[in-house]
């Protein structure tokens, strides 16, 4: 496959892997000061990135505010990719993303501080693999998950 150039249109379901990085990068920050911050102080941080997942998971990576930013600031800076990436696995990562963001909300309103810990915390630590390793946990359990229902 040829490289992209720089002014060819996104393929419509295919994603460029640096945005990816970006959006776990930025991701992974955010969560990092919703841990930091608790339930309290936390929330507004915590609703922020769940209108972020929402976007990416319900809408379209394409609606992916973190996304955005990595569209119009940074790739123009970093020149075409050489590969684009399907869209389905990133963007049912953010639909797994979503589910944590929710638990942790849930977990900020009730009350139940445990639930708002564990919940972020797992968010967390799959935005890390992906940002520090380019191990999407999310697109490979829907690898998997694809696997199991082509038996």
């Amino acid at each position: 496959m040829p490289p992209i150039t720089q002014n060819q249109p996104v393929t419509a379901g295919k994603v460029d892997p640096r945005g990816q990085r970006f959006i776990a990068t930025v991701t992974a920050a955010l969560l990092i000061v919703i841990v930091l911050l608790g339930p309290g102080a936390g929330l507004p941080v915590l609703i922020v990135q769940t209108l972020a997942f929402a976007a990416g998971g319900l809408l379209g990576l394409g609606y992916h505010p973190w996304g955005w930013i990595f569209r119009t600031t940074v790739r123009p800076r970093l020149g075409a990719p050489t590969e684009l990436e399907d869209a389905a696995p990133p963007r049912f990562a953010q639909g797994v993303g979503l589910v944590f963001a929710l638990a942790g909300l849930v977990g900020a309103l009730a009350g139940w501080p445990t639930l708002f810990y564990v919940a972020i915390g797992f968010a967390l630590v799959a935005a890390l693999l992906n940002a520090i390793f380019n191990f999407c946990l999310g697109c490979e359990m829907y690898l998997l998950g694809k696997r199991v229902l082509a038996r």
